[in-house]
């Protein structure tokens, strides 16, 4: 399984899916998730300059959290476009904390298996 085929990477996906989504917060993250008519589950991370004006932590954040999605991948339902957004206070946590917060929020949408 190819992570990069499960993206979101047209500007009127990103569009609808901003406008008419779902918010689910935690401390670190926080999805908006809306369902869609395909047979996959897409996704996309975004991680503002605001959490980190380097872009080496940027990408380093956003490799963590599309590790875990990868990862968990196979117990997840299909049908709904996610966007994960980081927060501010992601920057010092470690990737068991963070893999924690992903996968409850997961849960929190319903989104599991």
């Amino acid at each position: 399984m190819t992570v990069k085929y499960y993206r979101i990477k047209k500007r009127i996906d990103f569009e609808n899916l901003f406008r008419k989504s779902k918010t689910i917060a935690g401390k670190l993250i926080f999805f908006r998730v809306k369902k869609n008519a395909l047979s996959s589950f897409r996704f996309c991370v975004v991680v503002s300059s605001k959490v980190s004006k380097k872009a080496v932590v940027r990408n380093k954040i956003k490799r963590r959290i599309k590790e875990i999605v990868k990862t968990s991948y196979p117990g997840l339902r299909s049908g709904f476009d996610i966007a994960i957004i980081a927060q501010t206070e992601i920057l010092n946590k470690k990737y068991s904390e963070i893999e924690a917060e992903v996968n409850n929020l997961f849960k929190s949408a319903k989104i599991l298996k």
